[in-house]
């Protein structure tokens, strides 16, 4: 083996955008909902071109497709890679499919190079992700590493009242493998940053420690539907003058933690929605990123008292529920220390990170060794039609990837 072999990357360039025909979109991204005839088309693709390398492809009962390079002894706990292949409505080229199509060049390479590891490495495409369709989001990860039992994740329902059940048989993919319960040596998941951190300070690889924790909340504020024109300022109970008021709130609570700090509203209902009518209820969501839970817990405390105290000095009523919560990530330290290696003995310039953004490594991470890779996009744009990396950002990740796996699997 040559001392530092490399992965094509213009073969790899060419599986991404022969792959982003697939639900391509007239502005440039891809529209692949999880589970629908554009997301078939591209398992097809991926499994022929698995076969292609010489891998065995297996599918689990959550439709996760892994395909399969058996090393010299294929009792040994397998290395992994991977990531999904759906995206968001109207999402990028990039997100998640990268990652997929990566670790198959990753295979690419090594029959190129005629490289046998100790341990098989397999590429696995994770099922919805996104949670575009099917709520909530990296629900077959989720399963395979018993955060949710089987018959939850197939009973999903989308916005026509499909089952994710359904509708893996329809497409096809609705395997037999069994769900997780068998060992994993270490899982590397290469992924575009979606934010702007490493592209804003000249970075080419990050180091992904770990990923923040999350709090969801649902909030109702409700006060007196009035008419606009005849009821006096101090005569009002204006629901949505309390939402503004929490808005500031919400964001001087994430501005006050600094770099690592994340808050935001993000989803609103007004009613009665009219413009000549005082509003009497609002209905929005607050959510809370952090990578210390200690700090979440903070956050949880101070919007309860912060709310409660604009909705009493106007007058309002209150309801504040929690409706989700997901505690911060570490990532094991020695694949952690493969990944740095790898872009250090590589040359590319790095930094460790936190992600920002919940990925099927995070729930893997509970069952195996994981351990991420972040490349950067331009202008930290992802969700998004333009969302656009460079080619030899991706070529980097690629070969940072081969050679992190590389030192696992055992040459």
């Amino acid at each position: 083996m040559s001392a530092a072999p490399r992965i094509n990357g213009a073969r790899l360039w060419d599986s991404l955008m022969e792959m982003a025909q697939i639900g391509g979109t007239p502005k440039g991204g891809v529209s692949r909902l999880a589970l629908t005839e554009e997301d078939r088309i591209g398992r097809d693709l991926f499994a022929r071109w698995a076969t292609e390398a010489g891998c065995t492809v297996r599918v689990d009962a959550m439709g996760n497709m892994f395909a399969r390079r058996v090393g010299r002894d294929d009792s040994l706990a397998p290395v992994i890679t991977g990531s999904h292949g759906d995206s968001q409505p109207a999402g990028g080229k990039f997100d998640g499919i990268y990652g997929v199509l990566a670790g198959l060049e990753v295979i690419r390479t090594l029959n190129d190079h005629d490289i046998q590891t100790d341990r098989s490495i397999e590429v696995v495409n994770w099922t919805n992700e996104e949670g575009s369709r099917f709520a909530p989001a990296m629900i077959a990860s989720g399963v395979y590493t018993g955060v949710f039992d089987l018959a939850y994740g197939l009973s999903r329902t989308d916005a026509k009242g499909i089952t994710l059940g359904e509708a893996l048989q329809t497409i096809g993919y609705a395997g037999d493998e069994p769900m997780g319960g068998r060992e994993i040596h270490a899982a590397f998941e290469l992924h575009i940053e979606q934010g702007p951190i490493l592209e804003a300070q000249g970075l080419t690889i990050g180091v992904v420690t770990g990923a923040q924790g999350q709090r969801w909340y649902e909030i109702e504020l409700t006060g007196r539907s009035a008419h606009a024109g005849t009821t006096p300022m101090d005569h009002r109970l204006d629901a949505l003058l309390g939402l503004a008021r929490v808005v500031e709130a919400v964001n001087a609570m994430g501005v006050a933690q600094g770099d690592e700090g994340r808050a935001t509203v993000g989803w609103v209902n007004v009613f009665p929605n009219s413009r000549n009518v005082v509003p009497g209820r609002v209905v929005f969501s607050v959510e809370f990123r952090h990578p210390n839970e200690a700090v979440l817990e903070v956050l949880d405390w101070q919007l309860r008292q912060e709310v409660q105290a604009i909705a009493d000095t106007i007058g309002l009523q209150l309801k504040l529920e929690q409706i989700f919560q997901y505690a911060p990530i570490a990532f094991d330290a020695d694949c952690i220390d493969r990944v740095e290696q790898a872009a250090s003995e590589l040359g590319y310039s790095h930094r460790r990170m936190i992600s920002g953004a919940g990925h099927d490594a995070c729930y893997l991470s509970k069952v195996a060794p994981t351990s991420m890779i972040f490349v950067p996009c331009v202008n930290g744009l992802s969700h998004n039609e333009a969302e656009h990396i460079h080619p030899h950002w991706s070529e980097a990740g690629g070969n940072v990837l081969l050679h992190a796996m590389l030192a696992k699997a055992g040459v």
